[in-house]
């Protein structure tokens, strides 16, 4: 969870932390209402109307001198940073599932306009474990309903100011009664209702798009966004959800989770042990390439030991989430956003990546229909689709080190961008075509957010390992039942 730790701290003895400066006046809750939030989202379209629009002019081709061209792209790049700019204020403030998307969009390769992806991502990297907190009142007030208690008299020592905020909560360092440095996270007060209207709005335009969505089953689509990002609200689930990871991973030394304090834990305060170590961005700037090397190994284990041998989706690995301790070491923080996967869908899951690890490819495309739900008869979407599933496992098929890079990482969405566009925009043709709808299992959606955000997460260090020797056990094993 992004905040769930700090550097260590560096008091010695017993003497009083210095005097705490006048708290900035905060807002108290962030915006809820669904027309005040849908207001906000449309104050950014001004700023992101020249990029779609270039982006438009791109899609449908045409001619231009150098000149032009060299002009469009600096109007462009100056539109860039102002959109990025507005998000990270217009996000940070609204929080919810629009700060989640403008997380997402700051670590995952190729979701940003290509060519200005670095001047996006610097800007919303902020986003990750730094966005804009409440006043201190607000997080008192929830302890106080939860606990029953001021956050003095629970706990031996409190930071009235948190020093990390994220999409649904805000975290505060502490120390319990018994004298154990703590992180407590506060949910931002009325982010049910906040998040429940983002919902709302979701399903308003899924509504307005039918019935070209229906053939899309974006209603379907949907229902799976809200229920995994509801369950996220529930923090005694978290807790839950971060002991039975601890279990799956007992045993390995470099894979560092939390401990749950239960007894101050509740739906909306989570209270774990205080983690130190290094964020990311340092990590991957100061960290000598074995040491992030070994990392990357300790990431990939421990998201697939859990999916390929218990189907448990960690649906959330955006950099914030992890400390990185030294060496391969790594701790996990957030475990707010999970997916148990239905047994069927992990063992086709499993048929198609084992075929093409053999070179079966009679039983791959078998499973890419039957498991998938690509459709043969579409020759088009045919041959984009199964060339993209090759492409997306391609790092735990291939024999032998693979490294990492930026360019594999976009590739990933940037593969199904061109050739969509190829489907979309034909060339005799005067008006655009819908491609033919796939039918993949619904339970499936939050798998593409582990494999682009994991590519990037892994892009970043440079990382380099024999990836299909540390899954092909877990692979070819039969499923053990989630602990």
């Amino acid at each position: 969870m992004p905040g769930m730790s700090s550097p260590p701290d560096d008091r010695r003895g017993d003497a009083p932390p210095p005097p705490a400066p006048p708290a900035e006046k905060r807002p108290d809750k962030p915006p809820t209402s669904r027309f005040g939030r849908l207001a906000r989202l449309g104050a950014l379209a001004p700023r992101a109307l020249p990029m779609a629009s270039e982006a438009m002019k791109r899609a449908w081709g045409g001619t231009r001198t150098e000149d032009e061209e060299a002009a469009a792209r600096e109007k462009l790049l100056e539109s860039a940073k102002g959109t990025a700019e507005a998000m990270l204020k217009t996000l940070g403030e609204m929080k919810g599932l629009p700060l989640k998307f403008g997380q997402m969009a700051s670590y995952i390769d190729g979701i940003a306009p290509p060519g200005y992806e670095e001047k996006f991502q610097t800007i919303l990297k902020k986003l990750q474990a730094k966005a804009p907190p409440l006043s201190r009142e607000a997080a008192v007030r929830v302890i106080r309903e939860d606990l029953g208690a001021l956050p003095e008299a629970i706990f031996d020592d409190w930071e009235p100011d948190p020093f990390a905020a994220a999409s649904i909560g805000q975290v505060h360092r502490a120390s319990t009664r018994g004298g154990e440095r703590v992180a407590v996270k506060v949910q931002y007060p009325g982010i049910d209702k906040a998040i429940e209207n983002d919902l709302k709005s979701l399903s308003m335009l899924e509504t307005m798009m039918a019935p070209i969505g229906r053939r899309y089953h974006s209603k379907e689509g949907l229902a799976e966004i809200r229920e995994v990002f509801l369950a996220e609200l529930d923090y005694a689930l978290e807790a839950e959800t971060c002991d039975r990871f601890r279990r799956v991973h007992e045993g390995d030394a470099e894979i560092i989770i939390p401990r749950v304090h239960h007894s101050l834990t509740t739906r909306r305060v989570l209270t774990c042990e205080l983690i130190g170590g290094v964020d990311y961005a340092t990590f991957c700037a100061e960290a000598s390439q074995e040491d992030r090397n070994a990392a990357g190994e300790t990431i990939f284990r421990f998201m697939f030991r859990a999916l390929f041998r218990h189907g448990l989706l960690y649906a959330d690995p955006h950099p914030g989430n992890y400390r990185f301790l030294g060496g391969g070491k790594v701790a996990f923080l957030d475990f707010g956003c999970f997916k148990q996967l239905p047994p069927d869908l992990l063992a086709g899951m499993k048929r198609y990546i084992i075929a093409a690890q053999d070179g079966d490819w009679d039983e791959f495309y078998r499973a890419c229909a039957e498991v998938l739900g690509y459709d043969p008869s579409d020759a088009e979407g045919w041959r984009i689709y199964t060339e993209y599933t090759k492409y997306i496992i391609d790092p735990i098929v291939v024999t032998g080190p693979f490294k990492y890079t930026r360019e594999k990482a976009r590739e990933n969405i940037a593969f199904l961008v061109r050739n969509g566009k190829k489907v979309v925009f034909r060339a005799d043709d005067k008006l655009p075509n819908l491609p033919k709808p796939i039918h993949m299992p619904h339970d499936i959606t939050f798998v593409s957010r582990l494999q682009w955000g994991l590519a990037s997460v892994l892009a970043g260090l440079e990382a380099e390992a024999n990836w299909r020797s540390i899954t092909e056990p877990w692979l070819r094993a039969p499923q053990a039942s989630p602990p």
